[in-house]
């Protein structure tokens, strides 16, 4: 049988994610389109989505907060080519973003001194072998594989090196200690359920003096430069972004700061993201056919949720006929109108993956979890094979 309750919003992507509740696109009406962003009013809006970036994050008055191009992928990058070579670097991966940034370490940027620090999708490397004395990498969430480390306590407060945090599923659904993070970067499509393509960069003051006392052996796009005549370009930190941002997201990411400061802040995100989170935990401890794709409770994301299918049938399956009925399952949810996006991550074990950040409503993520049963039983009766 069919569940009888349906989620009101089957709306759980991992990226671009859901709008805040009761969002519509009303609330763009006070869009600053037409005009420049370089305008008064065009700087006055930018600057003010920094500052209450700054204020509802908590980030350290001497730290410099930007908007910066292409989403957080484009602040990453600006970090990594900015600021990489000085020293060797560690590079943690245990997801495919995080094997990304390795990647373009080792093929783009070819830096001779780089150490590798790998574990495989629902687990996370020994953070214990870190070396502080060199500059280290890592995405603080994972967003392909349901992973997080569990707090900061494994970065070293006196470290010689920076770190370089990729926090673009984390920000406003985990708590991040500002002290030990020099680079962090995020973007607006995630948590706030923003639109895409605008990053966000926060450098510590470690970071502008490794800016400021460092050229990078290597040409730098226009769109990654943050100094001028060696000194840090702080326009980008009050609102004169490298190039022309789109003041439509601007105004909607305004709109979901402002909801954020609504609700009660970013404590009041964590605990909706945690409470989501404890709605699937709850479903998984008396599934029998599936689990977290991370073992352990104490690295469980709570904002990509990815979960593995465990069923024995499913497991006998050939690899190309399980990533075919994960498939199929999310194809039923998303045929029933209950949940659009779920699938895996293509590079991730074949699953289910459900975002729980905070603009998912924990009663639809509730309403969800028995179309999840449903539609197990859809693919598992008669142990019929999907083609």
């Amino acid at each position: 049988m069919k569940p009888d309750a349906r989620p009101a919003r089957a709306h759980f992507s991992s990226g671009p994610c859901a709008k805040r509740p009761g969002w519509s696109p009303d609330v763009l009406a006070d869009a600053l389109v037409g005009r420049s962003h370089r305008s008064k009013e065009g700087k006055a809006k930018l600057k003010a989505v920094i500052d209450r970036h700054r204020a509802l994050l908590g980030i350290p008055d001497d730290y410099h907060v930007g908007i910066v191009p292409a989403s957080d992928t484009g602040a990453v990058e600006m970090a990594m080519w900015t600021m990489l070579g000085a020293r060797g670097v560690d590079m943690l991966a245990w997801e495919s973003f995080g094997s990304g940034w390795v990647t373009d370490v080792q093929k783009q940027l070819k830096l001779d001194d780089v150490r590798l620090l790998e574990a495989p999708y629902g687990a996370l490397p020994d953070l214990s072998q870190v070396d502080w004395s060199r500059d280290v990498v890592f995405t603080w969430n994972g967003t392909t594989s349901g992973v997080r480390v569990p707090d900061g306590g494994w970065i070293a407060a006196d470290r010689q090196g920076l770190s370089i945090c990729d926090a673009t599923s984390a920000v406003f659904a985990m708590d991040l200690p500002w002290d030990k993070l020099d680079v962090t970067t995020w973007s607006w499509q995630k948590v706030l359920g923003g639109e895409a393509a605008h990053g966000m960069l926060v450098l510590s003051p470690r970071a502008v003096e490794r800016l400021e006392s460092y050229v990078p052996p290597r040409p730098l796009p226009k769109l990654f430069r943050m100094t001028k005549s060696g000194k840090l370009n702080d326009g980008i930190f009050v609102g004169e972004t490298i190039n022309t941002p789109s003041m439509l997201c601007v105004e909607d990411v305004l709109d979901a700061l402002a909801w954020v400061e609504r609700i009660g802040g970013k404590a009041e995100c964590i605990r909706r993201s945690e409470a989501n989170l404890a709605v699937v935990a709850d479903w998984v401890a008396a599934s029998d056919w599936a689990d977290f794709l991370a073992a352990d409770p104490k690295i469980r994301s709570c904002t990509s949720i990815c979960l593995s299918i465990t069923d024995s049938w499913f497991a006998g399956l050939p690899e190309k006929e399980q990533a075919a009925t994960a498939k199929a399952l999310t194809g039923l949810l998303e045929k029933e109108g209950v949940a659009l996006d779920i699938g895996s991550y293509r590079d991730a074990p074949p699953g289910i993956r459900i975002w729980g950040g905070a603009t998912v409503e924990t009663a639809d993520l509730s309403a969800l979890m028995p179309w999840l049963d449903w539609a197990w039983q859809q693919l598992r009766e008669g142990d019929r094979v999907v083609a």
